[in-house]
């Protein structure tokens, strides 16, 4: 069996910075966008994540849209409130929940995504599966254990956390593409 590299045994380069090329017109449109949150803005970040459309509540859009997005505070009780909400709509994942806050605010939030969680943790990302509520709050508790990681990770290795899940996930494929990913 191959071993797994992490961040810990392959640095980061600058091709894990320049290189990330996913879905470029529409990236770059989500990462400037600096105004309200709405269903089309919702789902122009779901296509870009899977390419599926979820239907968001009023109640969920309002409370995307309380996220400050100048805050670099994480404001636990408040996430754990939003994350309830977006991981029981339908056809919202955790890994989907995270690309929405990610995209409202980066230096908060993360995407937390097979390829780099691997390459942070050292293992595959193991989700509990369904909607149940304690499925749910496992998942949250994974998703704020895997930012607090992040966070410390960056400060470490002098990364901005902005773009910590975009460096992670390149250098993943980079060092670790030939390991098939866990889905």
């Amino acid at each position: 069996m191959t071993k797994l590299k992490t961040i810990r045994d392959a640095a980061i380069t600058d091709s894990d910075y320049d290189d990330y090329n996913f879905q470029e017109k529409l990236t770059l449109e989500l990462d400037n966008h600096a105004g309200e949150f709405n269903q089309d803005h919702l789902n122009k970040i779901v296509l870009w994540k899977v390419n599926r459309y979820a239907a968001f509540d009023k109640e969920t859009i309002e409370l995307i849209n309380a996220i400050d997005p100048s805050s670099d505070e994480l404001d636990i009780p408040f996430s754990e409130q939003l994350l309830k909400k977006l991981l029981k709509t339908g056809g919202v994942g955790l890994p989907m929940a995270s690309t929405i806050l990610r995209f409202r605010n980066p230096k908060i939030y993360q995407i937390i995504d097979q390829r780099a969680y691997r390459f942070l943790c050292g293992k595959p990302l193991d989700l509990p599966a369904g909607k149940s509520e304690k499925s749910i709050d496992e998942q949250i508790d994974k998703y704020l254990e895997y930012l607090q990681e992040l966070k410390n990770t960056c400060q470490q290795y002098s990364l901005p956390f902005e773009d910590a899940d975009r460096v992670l996930y390149m250098a993943d494929k980079r060092v670790n593409g030939h390991i098939k990913l866990k889905y």
